[in-house]
């Protein structure tokens, strides 16, 4: 019953939508917030399952400072968080879930190259990265907040995702 409830307070988060008007939640509160619940939703292989859970930010410290409050204490998936907060794609070297901020979308190939085929699931926030291989991508439409889904990248990556995440997005 509990979980039942928790998907549908997120689906009706999707639904409506999230307004980018000026005096709502800051943005970063937001991916922050979305982000928590995405990982709810994935599936990493046996072999992810041990360790820490990686969670890596490049470019924005305040996506890092407020996952780290989302997870501080708790598990994800049976491991311990550990939120790595850099300005540099190099600085990265492994990640369950690596977010690449808007500026730093130059950092996207090396990203997607360092990345690809390893069990990451990489969200980005930038028109047009969704398609070029981004698993999540953030989107604004008609001033409301949307996300992408790349399900071929989600699958080369090993990854799955639950029907209630990608019913709730936009699949490409």
């Amino acid at each position: 019953m509990k979980r039942i409830s928790k998907v549908l307070i997120v689906i009706a988060l999707m639904a409506v939508g999230f307004s980018l008007k000026s005096g709502d939640r800051p943005m970063h509160e937001i991916h922050s917030m979305l982000m928590f619940n995405f990982i709810k939703y994935v599936e990493w292989p046996a072999d992810a399952k041990s360790g820490n859970f990686v969670i890596a930010v490049v470019g924005d410290e305040n996506v890092a400072s407020t996952i780290e409050a989302f997870y501080s204490n708790r598990t994800v998936k049976g491991q311990t968080v550990k939120v790595v907060n850099a300005n540099d794609i190099n600085a990265v070297t492994n990640a369950h879930v690596l977010y690449l901020a808007s500026n730093k979308s130059r950092d996207f190939d090396a990203a997607k190259n360092k990345f690809s085929g390893k069990s990451t699931l990489m969200i980005t926030d930038k028109n047009g990265l969704g398609k070029e291989g981004s698993c999540i991508n953030f989107k604004e439409i008609n001033g409301k907040l949307r996300f992408e889904i790349n399900e071929s990248s989600i699958q080369a990556n090993n990854l799955k995702i639950s029907n209630q995440l990608s019913s709730m997005g936009i699949l490409i």
